[in-house]
């Protein structure tokens, strides 16, 4: 059903267009410029409103999630499981060096 309004729609604009002549072309291309800087204008005053509650609220759990993850190349992809389950495993740290590797053998001086 949605679609079928879309479609009516979509056919009921297209038509009037493709009738047009260079006059109401411009029309157009003016009425599509202000509706342009018209939606430009609402999202901008909406982004002006929601700055409070990003600062006040969405930094700082985004910062606090930041200080859990630590660093996501730690991390491997997502995996999903048969029963829907996703899961992050932690990535296996391999040792810097070699005398990390091996701390028993150290070399001592005789």
């Amino acid at each position: 059903m949605k679609h079928a309004i879309t479609l009516a729609l979509l056919v009921s604009f297209a038509s009037p267009a493709a009738a047009q002549d260079s006059d109401e072309d411009s029309n157009l291309r003016e009425g599509w410029g202000l509706l342009s800087e018209g939606s430009r204008l609402i999202l901008e005053g909406l982004a002006e409103e929601m700055r409070p509650f990003v600062d006040d609220h969405l930094l700082p759990m985004i910062a606090e999630l930041g200080a859990l993850i630590d660093d996501v190349a730690m991390y491997e992809l997502p995996e999903r499981l048969p029963n829907g389950d996703i899961i992050i495993r932690r990535r296996v740290s391999e040792p810097d060096s070699e005398a990390e590797a091996d701390p028993i053998e150290d070399p001592v001086d005789l």
